[in-house]
């Protein structure tokens, strides 16, 4: 069989982010701006896409100025530094089934990641779905980090966020 090219249809993939504090969590969006995947097959063999750093929502916090103030911080060089990083990528650079491992570069650094993911084909339409829990410490978001400030008590913010990903890609 010889691989196949599927283009992702940002505006039908999306990505859902969970981040965790002591005292709770907040969720919201980021958007895909482009990317493709290859199968061989039906089975997943590569691809990358290109994460819009500059996209990302707050769901949970529904006062605006509370909203406003705290997607700046995600913003800030305490989180993304999207004014200096306004994209981030996942490079695929090996798949066993349905086991996935990458490269995440996120703020300029790159580090490995898997996780697995569901792929269905559905003649020229792909979907696939995924969730990377990702160690912001690794990209130098020290923020509030058991790891970097002691004494943090109620304050602290856990350092594993959740990506939940999912694709719509079509033949190229």
């Amino acid at each position: 069989m010889e691989n196949q090219l599927f283009q992702i249809i940002n505006a039908q993939s999306n990505i859902e982010w969970v981040g965790k504090k002591v005292t709770g969590a907040h969720n919201g969006t980021i958007a895909i701006k482009e990317g493709q995947l290859t199968l061989n097959g039906n089975q997943l063999t590569g691809g990358t896409f290109v994460v819009d750093t500059t996209s990302i929502k707050i769901l949970d916090i529904a006062d605006l100025a509370t909203n406003a103030q705290f997607l700046g911080h995600l913003v800030s060089d305490d989180f993304f530094s999207t004014q200096q990083y306004p994209e981030a990528t996942l490079v695929i650079t090996a798949v066993s089934g349905k086991h996935v491992n990458g490269n995440l570069t996120i703020k300029g650094i790159t580090h490995p990641v898997s996780f697995d993911a569901d792929v269905t084909v559905n003649g020229a339409q792909l979907t696939a779905s995924g969730k990377i829990i990702i160690d912001r410490t690794r990209y130098d978001m020290r923020f509030r980090s058991g790891n970097f400030f002691k004494d943090l008590g109620d304050t602290l913010i856990y350092n594993d966020f959740e990506l939940s990903i999912t694709l719509t890609a079509k033949a190229a």
